[in-house]
């Protein structure tokens, strides 16, 4: 399949070199062709912050389709089949914005496609892991009218892979959606996320990043009928030298929604580079709109940089409310003497405030099992940067 959706009221898109770059978000061009996509330029907006360099190759390499290498495990309530593009789905949650989430469309032909028909109590597990450099995947996950559960796309190993995940939520169910990148330390990871959230449905989506050279995740919530809500939460933790980067878009087209963004990360060491860009644009349409994001980073030693942006378009003013927030700092003081003045010495007191913050993000996921595992990452992390 090749689509190019150009916004109302956007600039067609040009190879030319005085054009001036697209600044929000909702003019982009999407395309599923990498020809249609310019090479990647740090004058273009969404590579300000990532040299291409650091991609190992995924914007212009030949790459193999991971489709066969993906398993799968969930409980009855689940179905897991590989399609191609006739599958009436394929497609249907959102289109490539960038030349390497372009390049991984092509280059994948199957899409592991998961199907959620009821009310699942367990989570289902799609694994990514063992496969090779300059990979493609593409990965469909979809909720039927009324159903209930979770599904967790856990990426491992060491790699190079251009994913696409669509999400598609049926009217009337709530779906979670957790994306682990816990890659081994020279992996590179583009995944482009896309979701369109039907009648009165709700979806969480969170993104939990700690592994990996080079990671850029860009998720779109997209709400097609009212009454829907969407949180998407984010936690990351960057070491020397990794580059974690994450860009959400909320397109609130329609009456009546609600969104929430809240991502949260730690930094350390020297070169550890986090990027957050939060876009949310309420159209003219969507009166009643209620939302909020909030972007907060922990810087624990010198050399870390933390980049935070959060971007509202607002083309309507009947709405509930519209607001965002940034912050990034060293720890907070008098949370270390509060913790300090009842004897906790400073080494426990600083891996108290870490876990805290972080916390918030995690205890959400609302799977033991996987909150354990990375809160032991976590504990692992805290013990290389504090001590």
């Amino acid at each position: 399949m090749t689509e190019a959706v150009i916004r109302p009221g956007s600039t067609a898109h040009s190879h030319g070199a005085s054009e001036i770059p697209l600044q929000t978000r909702s003019e982009r061009l999407r395309s599923s062709n990498p020809a249609d996509h310019v090479a990647i330029d740090g004058r273009d907006e969404q590579w300000r912050y990532l040299d291409a360099a650091r991609l190992a190759g995924l914007d212009v390499n030949v790459l193999s389709d991971a489709a066969g290498d993906l398993a799968f495990t969930g409980p009855n309530e689940f179905s897991f089949e590989l399609v191609d593009a006739t599958d009436p789905l394929f497609g249907t949650a959102g289109l490539p914005e960038d030349l390497p989430s372009a390049n991984g469309w092509s280059a994948a032909a199957k899409a592991a496609k998961v199907t959620l028909n009821g009310e699942a109590s367990e989570a289902a597990i799609l694994k990514v892991d063992g496969i090779k450099r300059d990979r493609a995947a593409h990965i469909i996950v979809t909720s039927k009218v009324h159903s209930r559960g979770t599904v967790v796309i856990d990426h491992t190993g060491d790699a190079s892979l251009a994913e696409i995940v669509e999400i598609i939520v049926g009217d009337e169910s709530e779906l979670t959606v957790v994306s682990i990148q816990d890659w081994d330390s020279e992996a590179v990871h583009t995944s482009a996320q896309f979701a369109r959230i039907g009648r009165n449905a709700k979806l969480k989506h969170i993104v939990i990043s700690l592994g990996g050279k080079t990671v850029r995740v860009t998720p779109t919530a997209e709400f097609t009928a009212p009454g829907a809500e969407v949180e998407l939460l984010g936690l990351y933790f960057a070491d020397a030298g990794q580059h974690l980067e994450h860009r959400s878009y909320v397109d609130h087209a329609v009456a009546n929604c609600k969104s929430r963004v809240t991502y949260k990360g730690a930094l350390q060491g020297k070169g550890a580079h986090t990027v957050w860009v939060g876009d949310v644009l309420i159209r003219k349409a969507a009166e009643g709109t209620d939302t909020y994001e909030l972007n907060r980073n922990l810087l624990l030693t010198d050399g870390a940089r933390a980049d935070s942006v959060p971007n509202l378009e607002i083309e309507t003013g009947e709405i509930e409310g519209a607001g965002h927030a940034s912050a990034s700092g060293r720890f907070d003081d008098e949370q270390l003497f509060y913790l300090q003045a009842r004897g906790i010495n400073e080494l426990d007191a600083r891996r108290l405030v870490v876990r805290g913050f972080l916390n918030e993000i995690i205890q959400k996921i609302g799977i033991e099992s996987i909150e354990t595992r990375l809160n032991e990452s976590i504990e692992h992390e805290l013990t290389r940067s504090i001590n």
